[in-house]
């Protein structure tokens, strides 16, 4: 079993470059984040331990996040690895995936903090349909949203305070873990600065696809 990392900070669009790659790669995407919430839904023993600290407003510990994973491998769709979306995000978290499942390519995303903040505040969606706009890179249309029920929504957290803690966070916690993963000569950066397409040619061209 092998399996892809997707690296970068929030907003480089490593959730938009999973989808592309699903196809090509024939691996499911796995953001722990997604997992947190399905197993606290579906109520499972280690979703209820995440639930506690959740609620609580704690961080949910990375036994706790490494034990979804290890349930999460262990499905079917997942026989020949999986591809995770912004996890590991500290050296003690990649050396508990290495005893799960072996890594064979981390695609590192960049893209300059200050293009971050600018993609990040200016996102709102639909508050009827949760489709995604952009005040600069995809405005709501003329007419409002394709949907017919336009609401604008913006998240509180989208604004440049917070954005600027999380990447501050981001390049705390995940410069070791750049150096560590180039250490094993698996590191392959991309420039996340530039149109879709053609950072996912580059992803293919680093896993050879």
């Amino acid at each position: 079993m092998s399996s892809i990392v997707l690296f970068g900070p929030p907003g480089a669009g490593k959730g938009t470059q999973a989808e592309r790659m699903i196809d090509a790669t024939g691996l499911p995407q796995v953001s722990t984040g997604d997992m947190l919430r399905a197993a606290v839904k579906a109520g499972t023993q280690t979703g209820l331990e995440a639930k506690g600290f959740m609620e609580a407003g704690l961080l949910v510990p990375d036994s706790v996040i490494i034990d979804l994973i290890k349930e999460r491998i262990q499905e079917p769709d997942a026989k020949n690895g999986v591809m995770f979306d912004g996890f590991p995000r500290t050296i003690p978290q990649a050396e508990a995936l290495e005893q799960i499942t072996g890594v064979t390519h981390v695609i590192a995303i960049e893209v300059p903090d200050e293009r971050i903040v600018e993609r990040i505040c200016g996102r709102y969606s639909c508050g009827a349909c949760g489709n995604v706009y952009h005040d600069t890179f995809n405005p709501v249309p003329a007419g409002g949203c394709t949907c017919g029920n336009w609401e604008e929504k913006r998240r509180a957290d989208d604004n440049e305070e917070t954005v600027s803690s999380r990447l501050a966070a981001y390049h705390e916690q995940t410069s070791p873990l750049a150096d560590w993963y180039r250490s094993k000569g698996i590191f392959h950066p991309v420039n996340g600065d530039r149109a879709i397409d053609d950072i996912t040619g580059d992803i293919l061209n680093a896993l050879r696809l």
